[in-house]
């Protein structure tokens, strides 16, 4: 299966934003797997993490951002331990939520979740350690 990879796509303004929240360069990568062989939430993810920098690499920000896997990455910094090449994961899956996020399509029901808090009078330290763990 052949796969067309425009050069805008590469270097689109959508993998710059990333790049830039992050503080990574994509490009520093070459798919060693050893991210994904490490991480703890792997087998819950659509999209490895090696397969989130891989498509982050050839443009294809929206198959990113579509996937579960930004979601359900536990920010346990793994994957940026075991990187020969200090590739920070954890802070690129960061920046595609933030991305996502700003977007303003809300995948996880923050909105929801803190209306649920307010009616429960649950104490606004708890409701912000939650959407800490739900958006990072």
């Amino acid at each position: 299966m052949k796969i067309n990879i425009k050069n805008e796509e590469i270097r689109s303004e959508r993998v710059l934003r990333i790049e830039e929240i992050a503080g990574e360069n994509i490009f520093k990568c070459y798919q060693c797997g050893k991210c994904s062989a490490g991480c703890p939430s792997a087998d819950q993810m659509d999209l490895l993490p090696n397969q989130v920098v891989r498509n982050l690499q050839i443009g294809k920000v929206d198959a990113v951002l579509n996937s579960k896997s930004i979601w359900i990455c536990a920010s346990c910094f793994m994957c940026w331990t075991r990187c020969p090449r200090g590739v920070n994961l954890t802070a690129l899956f960061e920046a595609c939520r933030q991305v996502k996020l700003r977007e303003n399509i809300d995948e996880v029901g923050l909105k929801q979740t803190i209306q649920e808090a307010e009616e429960m009078d649950i104490p606004q330290i708890a409701v912000i350690s939650v959407l800490r763990k739900l958006t990072s």
